[in-house]
């Protein structure tokens, strides 16, 4: 084979080794063209006059990974199925803990952009093609969810109407002090955590047994589809469904929760959930999913006395 410019065959062929491209269908002559774009994307990134060495950059990439990327970006069935059993519950959870109210939507538009269903000169336009293996893809992936929630978020509040300046000087021109938009102060941020982190584990205390197990083996045990079917006897397309019809009934209570016993209005909600997303650590989902349960073994327990 010819290696692209400023990469040796032999080098090529040992990292294609390395990478068990061969697992997907990917040779070598398309894994040195990703080589060569993730070492021409980290030279052009390098501070003017840094050497970025080849062998070294190219050594200390995570191949597996990255020829995972390829196959996907070339339309392997094989390697898309993989990626779909080993990241999708990796994803959905991260997107929940990033916006528990929208996380479900956040993911499942990421799939489509991976997968490529836009076409452009005939080739599919998959967002792998931007995924050069300098990080782990499961951390690369977290950090489009982020960016695209960010970006959401940006986009929502520039449709939000501007609120009524209260230091006027007069009825026209601009405010003479600007309104602090960058979010609710501690106190409040704090006691939206704990609202959200009681809505939450109020609503999932009220879901059905078999429900609540799809829940807390998708997202806090990180069970795949497949692995939730065979435990409960369902196809995974099943297992699927449940678990979007769950996420929404999760949402109606924890929103009618917030707003009954929280006592949030429309926009005090928008600010929960973004104050949940910029600490997502606070929301434990082990907790979040034993909670429920060992209230209700207390009430049977009181019961019984």
């Amino acid at each position: 084979m010819h290696a692209p410019p400023g990469l040796e065959s032999a080098l090529v062929a040992r990292l294609h080794t390395q990478a068990n491209a061969t697992r997907w269908s990917v040779s070598q002559e398309r894994f040195a063209v990703a080589l060569s774009a993730s070492l021409a994307h980290a030279r052009t990134g390098a501070d003017a006059g840094t050497n970025v060495d080849a062998e070294r950059y190219l050594a200390g990439l995570h191949l597996e990974d990255l020829a995972l990327a390829v196959a996907c970006i070339d339309g392997h069935d094989a390697a898309w199925e993989h990626f779909i059993a080993e990241h999708k519950p990796l994803l959905a959870r991260a997107a929940m803990a990033i916006d528990p109210a929208g996380g479900s939507d956040l993911a499942d538009s990421l799939y489509g952009d991976l997968f490529g269903l836009q076409q452009k000169a005939g080739e599919r336009q998959s967002l792998f093609r931007y995924f050069h293996g300098r990080s782990r893809l499961a951390t690369w992936l977290r950090a489009i969810l982020a960016q695209r929630h960010i970006d959401r978020v940006r986009a929502t509040k520039r449709l939000d109407p501007l609120p009524e300046d209260e230091d006027r000087s007069s009825s026209s021109g601009p405010p003479l002090v600007a309104r602090d938009r960058s979010g609710p102060p501690e106190g409040e941020r704090l006691r939206f955590l704990a609202a959200m982190r009681d809505a939450l584990a109020s609503a999932i205390g009220e879901l059905a047994p078999k429900d609540r197990l799809r829940l807390s083996s998708y997202y806090a045990r990180d069970m795949t589809l497949a692995a939730i079917g065979r435990m409960l006897g369902e196809h995974e397309a099943t297992v699927s469904r449940h678990l979007t019809r769950t996420r929404r009934e999760i949402r109606t209570a924890a929103e009618a929760r917030l707003r009954e016993r929280h006592g949030l209005d429309e926009r005090a909600m928008t600010e929960c959930f973004a104050s949940v997303t910029e600490d997502a650590g606070a929301l434990d989902l082990g907790e979040l999913f034993s909670r429920p349960a060992d209230r209700k073994t207390e009430r049977q327990n009181r019961s019984k006395t």
